[in-house]
């Protein structure tokens, strides 16, 4: 599914974050933000280790230039070197830590953390190294926009994947202990990663020095439209919060949905995937699977069967109490069978047939094993009619003629 349509439900949001960021002060509206005393510390800092650098090799202030390279081809190699330490001293340390805990989650977020933590430091010495060379001022400026966007966006990648981990931790202890919350991770996982994306880019957006305020006000107005435009997309993701709520079913059940019967592939923000007995797959909206009435088919505790077997009319009296006592003898032979539930009587004496009820419940759950007993016990209806000299009965009707050619018409067919 396109992460566009995800954020279509989150554009109703924005007047309500319009306003708020109106009324808060400017410095608490993104506390992530780089404080500019952190960034000046940061330039005196790169300027004291150039002017070392000048005193330690060449006093008298010249080849300032080949100062400026060196300063940069040095912070570009310890920044190599620093993630090197990182990756194979650090994190593979912490991996053996991690190794030796009891607990699964340290396993599974230091290597998820691993990555952005090189990277961040990468991208800061490139950046670094870049600010040592003293370029244009508008080239500074494209550096210095560059470095925070990079180094936010490297910090929001580090986060999703540490809230990854996490997740699939508890999705992980979920499946252990068959919770049903297990089942439905994934959606909470790509909640979350809608959530951070969004103000990873706020984030960004702000750094810029773009007014935040001013956009999301711009993006409520903008916001309110695509609510209108986008009702069924809103309906479908309460939708699946009530499918999350309620449990009716997980991934990998049987269902019958309406008119539809198959096994669930996937439960989405929009939609549920099935998969059907022909092997085609149907996405279904939501807000029908909300609506619509669900049959859970791997749910079963157990099958009832009711079915009716016609005898023909001329199956006298004796005949039918013997095949009644075959059939329920039948049936309790089965260890499948609730030999409490077995129910044999010769109910009615239908239009054109004798009519005979059979009842019994199938203990197992497993649909394919309830149709093979259904298939024995029928073979073994079949027999027990042939064994005792009856035969099963068909709709049939009598036409009676009158009439003064009635006989002579008889006669001639005869």
């Amino acid at each position: 599914m396109p992460l566009f349509t995800r954020l279509l439900p989150s554009l109703a949001l924005f007047p309500a974050i319009a306003a708020a960021a109106e009324t808060a002060p400017a410095p608490a509206a993104l506390p992530v933000a780089v404080p500019p005393a952190a960034e000046t510390a940061a330039n005196d800092i790169l300027e004291h280790f150039v002017d070392w650098l000048q005193l330690r090799f060449f006093p008298d202030g010249s080849h300032g230039e080949l100062v400026h390279g060196i300063a940069f081809g040095g912070l570009l190699l310890a920044a190599i070197l620093l993630r090197r330490f990182i990756t194979n001293i650090i994190f593979r340390g912490l991996r053996r830590l991690a190794a030796k805990t009891e607990t699964t989650l340290d396993d599974k977020l230091f290597p998820a953390l691993e990555g952005p933590a090189a990277t961040l430091v990468m991208v800061g010495g490139v950046f670094a190294a870049l600010t040592v060379l003293k370029l244009a001022p508008t080239v500074d400026r494209l550096i210095a926009n560059g470095a925070k966007v990079s180094l936010l966006s490297v910090f929001f990648w580090g986060l999703l994947r540490a809230g990854g981990a996490v997740l699939d931790h508890f999705e992980e202890i979920g499946h252990g202990r068959k919770m049903n919350i297990a089942h439905f991770m994934p959606l909470i996982k790509r909640t979350l990663a809608v959530f951070v994306i969004i103000f990873g880019v706020l984030m960004v957006v702000k750094s810029l020095g773009v007014d935040v305020g001013a956009v999301l006000a711009g993006l409520g107005i903008g916001g309110l439209a695509f609510a209108f435009a986008a009702q069924d997309t809103i309906a479908n993701l309460f939708g699946s919060f009530v499918v999350v709520m309620d449990q009716p079913f997980k991934v990998g059940e049987a269902v019958k949905i309406g008119a539809q019967t198959g096994t669930v592939e996937d439960i989405g923000l929009r939609s549920t995937r099935l998969r059907l007995l022909d092997r085609s797959l149907v996405v279904m909206p939501n807000k029908m699977v909300a609506s619509e009435a669900v049959i859970n088919l791997s749910r079963f505790t157990s099958r009832r069967v009711e079915q009716t077997l016609g005898l023909t009319f001329d199956t006298k009296p004796e005949q039918m109490e013997a095949f009644l006592g075959d059939l329920r003898q039948i049936i309790l032979n089965e260890p499948e069978v609730d030999p409490a539930s077995v129910v044999v009587f010769f109910t009615a004496i239908g239009v054109s047939s004798l009519d005979v009820l059979v009842v019994y419940v199938v203990t197992s759950p497993d649909n394919l094993a309830h149709l093979k007993l259904r298939e024995r016990l029928n073979l073994a209806f079949m027999r027990a009619v042939t064994a005792r000299g009856l035969a099963f009965a068909f709709p049939t009707r009598t036409v009676q003629l009158e009439g003064p050619g009635a006989k002579a018409l008889v006669e001639r067919k005869a």
